[in-house]
């Protein structure tokens, strides 16, 4: 059985923390600290106050693409490596299980799909397709057509318990021999990011053992070939 490729290998150290000293409401994240009451239909008395913490983001929300392609009779997809320090960079080590993490999880590397913020002006139906174009060619180095990029899929919401963001799916079919070198956002975690062609069920056996642990990557490659199973049937 095949293995996913070796990560670039990223290690993150801290060298400040400004933690004791910012305020929650500051900064790219913000923590609100809400007093809440919950109504329960038309009871009329509400449940006692009740503490609750979110974290809001400036760009609330995102999307995800899954890049495609056929060679040979073979359908790809192509997979971006990342750099996750909430990660990296957990006081508590990732608790084990039957089906293993792969390596470079416990150090915040993933190989993951493409995904970006999505920006004011890019609010709308129209604008989230826009964005998928911006972060295609940012990421991976490939111009798609607005034509080409389809939804794939509902909404989801990956951790809807602490943040309100919604990721946004899509699929797009791509020329892999088109490729730019890619300009990705000026990030030092983007800098050395490695890009893999993967044969679409080879990615699904990934997701099945395991070894493609983002969440919105394995959902994302799951809807496509679904899709294109309808497509063929």
């Amino acid at each position: 059985m095949s293995l996913p490729p070796a990560l670039p290998s990223v290690r993150l150290t801290i060298v400040g923390d400004t933690t004791a000293t910012s305020k929650c409401d500051e900064g790219y994240l913000r923590v609100k600290r809400l007093s809440l009451v919950a109504r329960y239909g038309d009871a009329p008395v509400a449940s006692a106050h009740f503490r609750y913490d979110t974290v809001e983001r400036w760009n609330q929300d995102a999307v995800a693409v899954v890049p495609h392609f056929q060679r040979e009779g073979v359908r790809h997809v192509i997979l971006r490596s990342a750099v996750r320090p909430p990660l990296a960079l957990r006081p508590d080590p990732i608790i084990g299980s039957p089906i293993p993490l792969p390596d470079g999880v416990a150090h915040g590397e993933l190989w993951e799909i493409c995904a970006g913020l999505v920006e004011k002006d890019e609010r709308t139906p129209e604008g989230l397709v826009r964005c998928v174009v911006r972060e295609t060619h940012e990421e991976l180095g490939l111009r798609v057509a607005e034509a080409k990029v389809h939804q794939l899929g509902g909404a989801m919401l990956p951790s809807s318990g602490i943040i309100g963001e919604v990721i946004y799916i899509y699929e797009c079919e791509v020329d892999p021999d088109a490729y730019e070198p890619p300009e990705g956002d000026g990030s030092p975690l983007e800098h050395g990011a490695r890009i893999h062609h993967v044969p679409l069920d080879e990615a699904l056996d990934w997701c099945e053992r395991g070894l493609l642990p983002d969440a919105k990557t394995e959902l994302g490659i799951r809807r496509l070939a679904s899709r294109l199973q309808g497509r063929t049937a």
